[in-house]
């Protein structure tokens, strides 16, 4: 695959080496020359120096002929005015943006954007750490509600989904038992010990939850 990406920063330069490592094709674009040593001396990729916002560099940068487009510079107006020409002028499908405001994050997803937002997700984590949480956190709708994947522990085995189940408040999704049966949960399911839940919490709701659950014996995992 080839991949743009615009902004060679310390994330910027981060991902270009991992693309790099992954046998990808990976250009980064960055008006300071002097950024691109944050790649090293083993990146195999290309490097263009200009602006992200301009449509002649980033058709010299080849984004004609891009798969995916990253934009991550310091500063959310370029990066969502890089991410727009990138879609609208390049037709490039693959395209994420680095912006730190979540709602000017959601309104550019409407626009067909995939956008992240270190600010909410950053926020999450150190909640989590916090309350020592048991479950991997990820973002979902300006922070309204989280997704959670996490373990049953003997203490929550036998107990029906509609009984973890709280409306409004606690959703379980969907329950993996063993490592290929996975089921849609329903209100009449019976939980087992070592069971997976994918949960949807709402925040009032995250508290009540990792304390159900915080006694796990095994360490949860990212859901699929």
């Amino acid at each position: 695959m080839r991949y743009l990406i615009v902004g060679c920063g310390r994330v910027g330069s981060a991902l270009a080496k991992l693309l790099d490592a992954d046998g990808h094709e990976v250009i980064v674009v960055d008006e300071n020359p002097a950024a691109f040593k944050r790649l090293g001396q083993k990146f195999k990729g290309h490097e263009v120096v200009g602006t992200g916002i301009d449509y002649d560099v980033l058709k010299r940068a080849g984004a004609a002929t891009a798969d995916g487009f990253i934009a991550v510079t310091n500063g959310d107006n370029r990066n969502i005015m890089a991410a727009l020409i990138a879609q609208r002028m390049f037709k490039i499908k693959r395209i994420v943006a680095r912006i730190y405001d979540p709602p000017r994050g959601q309104m550019y997803r409407e626009l067909g954007v995939q956008t992240v937002c270190p600010t909410t997700v950053g926020a999450k984590l150190i909640r989590d750490v916090l309350i020592k949480a048991p479950w991997e956190t990820q973002t979902f709708e300006l922070g309204k509600l989280t997704s959670v994947s996490t373990f049953v522990r003997a203490a929550v085995a036998g107990k029906r989904v509609g009984e973890i189940e709280d409306a409004g408040r606690i959703r379980i999704a969907a329950v993996r038992r063993g490592e290929h049966n996975v089921m849609v949960a329903s209100a009449d399911l019976v939980l087992q010990e070592g069971d997976e839940i994918s949960a949807i919490l709402a925040p009032d709701a995250i508290s009540d939850f990792a304390k159900r659950f915080s006694d796990n014996d095994t360490r949860p995992k990212v859901s699929a």
